[in-house]
């Protein structure tokens, strides 16, 4: 079966736009153009839009998606295994949102009583399933399953209050490094208090801190361009700067 970009894009649901844009950028090229000029899709191609639309919904940028599926070691049966391994935890998400919600309604017109902490839980649990779909396989490999587990559970467990001041800490944490960052210095006394709000921030989370392990982190700041995207989406360097800044505050040399 071969589709022309008119039938593609009503199979698919996307705009025949997309489709040409796709061509543009190399990710999706047709099959062929026949003698009238139109660009023809085999079976081929259908299903590496399957694969290219799978990404999108996962979150995944169009570049990041050019990447894997132009990778000679790309294999199809093992991405649509971790596709599916994705979606269940995505499913998990939506599942506790869905019944904090309903647990929200039933608490609002009195059919119960919703305790603080079950009114959290929900956002919690997506934050410790996002974190794991990101960065999961990578500080699992670094700091052991069972520290991860133990991290996870005491993040879980937060209360409202500690759920909040840790909501608080985070734009702290971030307003600091912005200040600090204009030093140009992090071994400046802004630049440590960044450092400093840093390791309160993991508190939160780490079953035990260690000046080792806080300076790991750090250094995956920077090693790994996802976590580097994270602290340098507002200002560029702010990922390094505060690699440098923990391990002067920790004493680990690079």
């Amino acid at each position: 079966m071969e589709y022309t970009v008119q039938k593609l894009s009503k199979l698919a649901g996307i705009s025949t736009r997309t489709l040409r844009y796709y061509d543009e950028i190399g990710i999706l090229k047709p099959a062929r153009i026949n003698s009238s000029g139109y660009r023809i899709y085999s079976q081929k191609e259908i299903d590496r839009l399957q694969q290219i639309l799978f990404y999108k919904e996962l979150g995944v940028d169009l570049e990041s998606i050019k990447s894997m599926l132009l990778s000679p070691d790309f294999n199809n049966t093992s991405a649509l295994k971790e596709h599916r391994e994705k979606l269940l935890t995505k499913r998990k998400q939506l599942d506790i949102l869905i019944a904090n919600v309903d647990k929200t309604l039933a608490s609002s017109e009195g059919r119960i009583i919703m305790s603080d902490k079950e009114k959290f839980e929900g956002f919690k649990q997506k934050m410790i399933d996002e974190n794991e779909n990101k960065y999961g396989n990578e500080i699992r490999s670094k700091y052991g399953n069972d520290i991860i587990n133990k991290s996870n559970k005491k993040f879980q467990s937060m209360s409202k209050e500690q759920y909040e001041e840790f909501e608080k800490l985070v734009i702290k944490l971030m307003d600091t490094l912005k200040d600090a960052f204009k030093t140009n210095d992090p071994s400046s006394e802004p630049a440590q208090k960044a450092a400093d709000l840093h390791r309160q921030w993991l508190a939160y989370s780490w079953s035990e801190y260690s000046k080792e392990a806080h300076a790991g982190l750090a250094k995956m700041y920077v090693d790994d361009e996802r976590f580097t995207a994270y602290y340098d989406k507002d200002q560029s360097g702010l990922a390094a700067f505060l690699r440098d800044a923990i391990f002067i505050y920790t004493g680990i040399k690079k």
